[in-house]
């Protein structure tokens, strides 16, 4: 069993951070970079890129903490009319995924880009920063499951969580972490060049649905449900339909050559 590690917040003078928000610059900052370096190795031009990560952040975290006021605690509008305004309480990480592809959707559109021509790219970044976002999760345990013995519960004080409980912030790291691993692996497989985006959709979707079933129903504070099911596990099937669709017409690519020697910028996209 994992001890419950309460991991306090770090003060800055008058500033408070708290550690999920570490981790998630941090997870931001690993995408970012991945992005970067993954775009060069296939030749694609980067800038787009990373013109495009602060788009996707800003709109992933206004949709996420939309989806997580009125899908999973919409009772908190009861508190402040100016709740909506307050981005920085309570963020939906799927409603930071769907803010994230639709960012993508328009930014691309916008420059004339085609998404899926930095579809891999996107799948081998994604996942680890993801992964270590979620770790925020974790280490402020906001993501309480139902009570178990499970040898990989965390033991919540009895007091207020009524001992070892499921911790989904850690469950989805560690799967984060493992598909990162996969794709990662499978990079250079021809047949699946151009195909690991549809790919994680796919089996992420199939994690997280499962993940979900485990979150509590007995605490003061629960994710809403709506016919049994949470928001997120409605996402799922949308992931899925993506990876079967990505999976079946999605041609895949040949092997790219790696990032020339000359100038960042000099790199072009190519047709893939």
């Amino acid at each position: 069993m994992i001890p419950y590690l309460y991991v306090p917040p770090l003060k800055l003078g008058p500033l408070t951070i708290e550690p999920f928000g570490i981790f998630v610059a941090m997870g931001i900052f690993l995408a970012a970079r991945l992005l970067d370096s993954q775009a060069r190795r296939e030749r694609l031009d980067a800038t787009p890129l990373l013109d495009y990560a602060p788009w996707g952040v800003g709109v992933g975290i206004v949709t996420g903490h939309l989806l997580h006021l009125f899908a999973y605690h919409p009772e908190e509008l009861s508190k402040s009319p100016f709740q909506i305004f307050k981005v920085w309480d309570g963020l939906s990480s799927f409603g930071g995924l769907v803010g994230g592809i639709l960012a993508a959707v328009v930014f691309f559109r916008v420059r004339k880009l085609r998404f899926r021509d930095y579809a891999d790219t996107f799948a081998l970044a994604v996942a680890p920063g993801w992964a270590v976002a979620r770790l925020g999760c974790f280490a402020v345990h906001d993501h309480p499951g139902a009570r178990t013995d499970f040898f990989l519960a965390v033991n919540f004080p009895e007091r207020f969580y009524g001992g070892p409980r499921h911790d989904l912030g850690l469950y989805d790291a560690a799967y984060l972490f493992a598909l990162t691993a996969l794709l990662w692996a499978l990079r250079n497989t021809p047949a699946m060049r151009g195909k690991l985006l549809p790919l994680l959709s796919l089996l992420y979707a199939f994690g997280r649905f499962f993940f979900d079933s485990l979150r509590a129903t007995d605490l003061s504070y629960v994710d809403a449900r709506y016919f049994g099911l949470t928001p997120a596990q409605y996402g799922c099937f949308a992931l899925v339909l993506f990876g079967l669709w990505g999976l079946a017409t999605w041609k895949s690519s040949a092997p790219g050559p790696r990032a020339a020697s000359g100038p960042p910028g000099d790199a072009q996209p190519q047709a893939r």
